[in-house]
C-alpha cells in the first residue's frame, strides 16, 4: 500500500498568479495597444463566477470525490503515486476531459452548467475565470471512473487535473495570437481555443481540447482559426446580463421549463434534457448542424471546409 502524499490545491495556489495575469493583460490592452477587450462589469462577473465555483467546490466536493473513493475499493491495481504514474494519469485524465468536454456541448444537461463559461461576449484571461457553480450535480465524474478503477487514487487524479485547469487559463486571451507551427500541432493554444468560445457557424461544437490538441485532430472536432472569418464570442442565443445568479442558472430555469411544458410526451421531456442545445420537439429552435448548413446555404463556396458540412449533406 502506497503511503498518499499530502496533494495542495494547485489550482487555489494559482490564483494570486491569475489576478497578476489579468491585471498584465488589461494594462497591454490599455496603454500598449495589444489586440483584446476588457469591460469592467463582465470582468467582475468572470471573477464572481470564479469566486462561486471555488466556493461551491468547497461545499459539494464530497459528492464526486466521495463517490469516487467508494469505487476505489474495487481497483485492479494501486499504481501509487510516483512521477511517471503522474504523468500518465495526466495523459488519461486529459482524454477523460476531452470526452467530458464534448458531451458538456452535445448534451443539454451537462450544457447547463457549462454554458456560463461561454456567456461572455468577450474573450480575456478573465473569462477563465467564468466556471460553473453546478458541476458538481451533472454526474460526469462517472468518466473519471475508469482512472480509479485501474489503480489511480482519486486524490492524484484531482491533483492532476488541476494542472490542465491552470494550463487551460493562459489560452483565454487575444493578445497572444499564433505560436510555432510545432506547438500548434500539438498543444492547446490561445488560437485553438479561440475557436471554440466562437460562436461562427464554422467554428461551432470544435476544439474540445483541454492541453493537448492531438485529441481533437484525432477524433475529427480540429477547426482552425481563419483571418477572414475571425471569432465572434458568447453563445448563440446571448443571455444580455451580467447578474451572476442568472449566469450560473438561466439554462437550467430554462431546460426545466421546457422539460415540464404542457402538451408533450414523456419522450420529448427526457429529449430536452439530453439532446444538443438548440433541440425542440417542434422545430422551432436551431442547433449547431442547422446552423452551420444555413451558413453553407448563404455561402456555397465554403461547403466541406472544415467545421461545415458538404452541399450533399445538406
Amino acid at each position: 500500500m502506497n503511503e498518499m502524499p499530502d496533494f495542495p490545491q494547485v489550482t487555489q495556489l494559482a490564483i494570486p498568479l491569475f489576478v497578476a495575469a489579468i491585471i498584465v493583460e488589461i494594462v497591454a490592452v490599455r496603454f500598449f495597444r495589444r489586440v483584446g477587450e476588457f469591460e469592467t462589469v463582465d470582468t467582475l462577473t468572470s471573477l464572481l463566477m470564479g469566486t462561486g465555483n471555488v466556493v461551491f467546490g468547497i461545499v459539494f466536493g464530497f459528492i464526486s470525490f466521495g463517490a469516487l473513493m467508494w469505487f476505489w475499493q474495487f481497483r485492479l491495481f494501486d499504481l501509487g503515486f510516483s512521477p511517471w504514474v503522474g504523468i500518465l494519469a495526466f495523459l488519461l485524465d486529459d482524454l477523460r476531459y476531452y470526452w467530458y468536454h464534448r458531451i458538456a456541448h452535445r448534451v443539454r444537461w451537462v450544457w447547463a452548467e457549462h454554458v456560463n463559461h461561454h456567456s461572455s461576449q468577450h474573450y480575456n484571461l478573465s473569462t477563465a475565470l467564468r466556471q460553473s457553480w453546478t458541476g458538481q450535480f451533472t454526474g460526469m465524474f462517472v468518466l473519471q471512473i475508469p482512472m480509479v478503477l485501474l489503480g489511480f487514487h482519486p486524490a492524484f487524479v484531482a491533483f492532476v487535473y488541476g494542472f490542465n485547469l491552470i494550463y487551460q487559463f493562459w489560452i483565454h486571451t487575444e493578445t497572444i495570437r499564433k505560436l510555432p507551427w510545432w506547438f500548434e500541432a500539438v498543444m492547446n493554444t490561445p488560437s485553438h481555443h479561440r475557436v471554440h468560445h466562437a460562436t461562427n457557424p464554422r467554428y461551432l461544437d470544435a476544439n474540445y481540447a483541454g492541453t493537448l490538441i492531438v485529441w481533437d485532430r484525432i477524433f475529427g472536432t480540429f477547426v482552425a482559426e481563419r483571418d477572414e472569418d475571425m471569432p465572434r464570442y458568447g453563445i448563440v442565443k446571448n443571455i444580455a446580463t451580467f447578474n451572476p445568479l442568472k449566469v450560473a442558472f438561466h439554462e437550467w430555469i430554462g431546460m426545466w421549463k421546457d422539460v415540464l411544458q404542457p402538451g408533450i410526451g414523456l419522450g420529448d421531456r427526457l429529449r430536452y434534457a439530453y439532446m444538443p442545445p438548440g433541440w425542440s420537439h417542434d422545430g422551432s429552435r436551431k442547433g449547431s448542424e442547422a446552423l452551420k448548413a444555413d451558413y453553407v446555404r448563404r455561402h456555397p463556396d465554403q461547403a466541406g471546409m472544415p467545421g461545415l458540412p458538404d452541399r450533399e449533406a445538406l
